[in-house]
Order: C-alpha cells, then sequence, then structure tokens
C-alpha cells in the first residue's frame, strides 16, 4: 500500500481508503471481516458519515483494541431521527448526535471532523455563521476533533470552503464522469441518464478546484469514486464504455490535491480487488485510452496528467511539469513553492527538444511541446 500526505493535516493516509457506507447492510462479524481485511491490505482511513446507530456500533467493535491505527473521518450534521438518516443543522439534534459517533465507535476523538454534506450557499451561510461552527471549532479546541474537512459534492462549495480557510481537507466526489459536469447545488444533477452531449472534458471550475487544493495544501479524499457502480457498465455509463474499478482508482488519484480514494466495500473480496490497484499494470491502470476512444465525451485537448506520455528521452516528467504549469498560471505571480518544486525537478520543461514523441502517445492530443516551452518560460 501507498501512503500519501493529507494536505495541511500531515496525516499519511493510504491510497485506497474506507467508505463505510455498505457497511450498513452487514451485521458485526461481517463488517468486522472487512475491516479486518482492509487492515491486512495496508487500508488505514474510514469514513463513517451514517447516523444508523447499529453501523456505528459495528465499527466501534471491530476497530477496539487497534483505534490508533485508523485515521477516522467521522461527520456533524448526520442525524438518525424516528429511524431514518436526516441532514440537519439544527444543534439540538447535531449535538447528541456527534456524542453518540464517539460512544458507538468506542473513542474520544475523531481525526477529521467533517462538515457533513454542505452543498449550497444557504447552507453555508447557516453553517458558517451560526452555532454550527461554533461547536466544531470548540471540539477542535477540545481536542475531540483533530482536523476540521468538510464533505460536498458542489466545486462551488469546495472551493469557499477552501479560500476560506476553515477546512484542512475535503471529502469530494471525483470521477470522470462528475468530473465533466457544471456545479449543481443538486447531487441527482450528476446521476441523470443522460449527459448533455456538448459536455467535454473537465469543468473548469473542478479543475480550478483540484489545482487550489494543492496549491493551498488541503488535502482531498474522494468519495462516489465508481459513479455509483454506473462507470463499470457500458450501457449506463455517459461515456458509452465501461471503466473498471483500477482504472477510475487510478483516475481519482491523479487529481492534484488527493490523497485517498474511500471505496465502498461489501466484502473482504472486494477489498483485495481494491488494493490490487498497488500492484496493476500501467495497462490496467489506462483509464485515458478508454476514454479517449469513448463514442462520447472525450477529453481532447486537456491534460489529465495520466502519464500516457512517457518515456521521454529526456527524461522529463511531462505529467508533473504539466501539473506545475497549471498551478502556477492560476496566479498573478508564481508561488514560490511551485517555482521550487518545479526547480527540483531532476529535469526541467527547458530540457525538452520538441520531438513530439510524447504528443504521438498522448490519448487526448495535448500540444505538449507548447506548454512544455510556456513552462520553462514561466518557470525558468
Amino acid at each position: 500500500m501507498n501512503y500519501r500526505r493529507l494536505g495541511k493535516t500531515g496525516f499519511m493516509v493510504s491510497e485506497i481508503g474506507l467508505g463505510a457506507e455498505w457497511l450498513e447492510r452487514h451485521n458485526a462479524a461481517e463488517c468486522k471481516a472487512i475491516i479486518d481485511t482492509c487492515e491486512a491490505c495496508g487500508i488505514n482511513i474510514l469514513d463513517c458519515w451514517m447516523s444508523e446507530p447499529n453501523v456505528r456500533s459495528n465499527i466501534g467493535a471491530a476497530l477496539r483494541g487497534r483505534r490508533e491505527k485508523w485515521y477516522i473521518q467521522g461527520h456533524f450534521g448526520s442525524t438518525w431521527q424516528n429511524g431514518q438518516y436526516v441532514r440537519t443543522r439544527d444543534m439540538d439534534k447535531v449535538v447528541p448526535a456527534f456524542e453518540d459517533l464517539l460512544a458507538r465507535l468506542e473513542t474520544d476523538y475523531i481525526d477529521l471532523g467533517m462538515i457533513h454534506y454542505l452543498d449550497s450557499e444557504q447552507d453555508w451561510d447557516m453553517v458558517v455563521n451560526g452555532p454550527f461552527l461554533q461547536y466544531v471549532l470548540e471540539m477542535k479546541g477540545k481536542g475531540v476533533i483533530r482536523h476540521i474537512g468538510m464533505s460536498t459534492h458542489n466545486p462551488v462549495m469546495a472551493k469557499k470552503a477552501v479560500e476560506s480557510g476553515i477546512v484542512e481537507m475535503i471529502l469530494f466526489s471525483i470521477n470522470p464522469a462528475f468530473d465533466m459536469l457544471p456545479a449543481s447545488e443538486d447531487l441527482n444533477d450528476y446521476f441523470a441518464e443522460e449527459y448533455d452531449a456538448s459536455l467535454g472534458g473537465i469543468d473548469p471550475a473542478r479543475a480550478e478546484l483540484y489545482k487550489l487544493c494543492e496549491q493551498k495544501d488541503v488535502g482531498i479524499t474522494v468519495m462516489k469514486g465508481y459513479a455509483g457502480g454506473r462507470l463499470f457498465d457500458a450501457a449506463r455509463s455517459p461515456f458509452g464504455v465501461a471503466l473498471t474499478p483500477v482504472q477510475c482508482i487510478h483516475y481519482a488519484l491523479t487529481r492534484p490535491g488527493v490523497a485517498a480514494i474511500m471505496a465502498g466495500f461489501d466484502n473482504p473480496g472486494h477489498v483485495r480487488e481494491a488494493a490490487a490497484y498497488e500492484t496493476a499494470t500501467e495497462a490496467e491502470k489506462d483509464y485515458a485510452s478508454v476514454l479517449a476512444n469513448a463514442p462520447r465525451h472525450a477529453y481532447t485537448g486537456q491534460c489529465t496528467y495520466c502519464g500516457h506520455c512517457k518515456p521521454c528521452p529526456k527524461e522529463i516528467d511531462i505529467a508533473m511539469v504539466n501539473k506545475l504549469y497549471d498551478l502556477a498560471v492560476m496566479q498573478p505571480e508564481v508561488p514560490a513553492s511551485v517555482k521550487a518544486h518545479y526547480q527540483a525537478l531532476s529535469q526541467t520543461a527547458s530540457a525538452c527538444i520538441g520531438c513530439g514523441s510524447c504528443e504521438m502517445r498522448c490519448p487526448f492530443h495535448v500540444s505538449i511541446a507548447e506548454r512544455m516551452s510556456k513552462a520553462a518560460e514561466l518557470l525558468g
């Protein structure tokens, strides 16, 4: 298992994590078997947004005696009312639900205290300007939570959170289908049966968010990485082709700022299938060729940092240069940190000889030599 730094939290998290939602359908023994397998595979981060009491208790029992081995994302605002999940900002419900989470997980702290499911401007104003955020800050001040995060599906709200300085990481929905769509306050828009045929490539708001997170050192953990499984079925995929779990995982992990993808597991076999990403071949990880040859919505002209451009005869890490260049052009002046990362590369863009071999391999027909020239001019 590979581990990545989760932004300014400093946590070194497994790049494949456990999104525990599917555990709701399992008993205590089955939950423990899945969590045992996760730990054996090197997974060390889990997300528990669910408010249902039994699943919380089952997770707590499974973690008993090894709590310190796990980073937990626990949510403020996910409550259980009259036998069902309710998202709320009512503090009379929020506080007892969070205390219940601590009690059932058998812990006195949560590593990542998540502001739960914030997708609208109205909700942002309610959270930030009211007692909800005050409570979250109070919990951090007392050490009950170590760091503040937020879960959202809306890139506009994610960007607002990152720029506010309130959050240190975000849980965000990322997959190649969602990435094409413009920002929305309605999650159902992302699961539409058909997408507008004019869509193509990564929506600018989402591309900017990923770069901003990397620039601001706000780590991303990924939800909805499989788009609810629809990407595995060519008939339901908006691209008209099917992707594999390994390809979806690789897509998420190649976004700037991403530290981990939180995958859902229904049994130990699913855990091992996801963990197989770590030993997958480049061909097995290759989402780019599939998308480029899809009958609908290719990413023509956009660098997705997929790495198909390798190898470079001058040993330039082209994907990294492109990533740093994209970060640099976001600002009126190149950030010193970006320039330092660029200059630390073993070969910079100035080594490019314009041979074009990378462009022949690029599935999205990016003008790589031109971008190398611009990067060399901008970054030195």
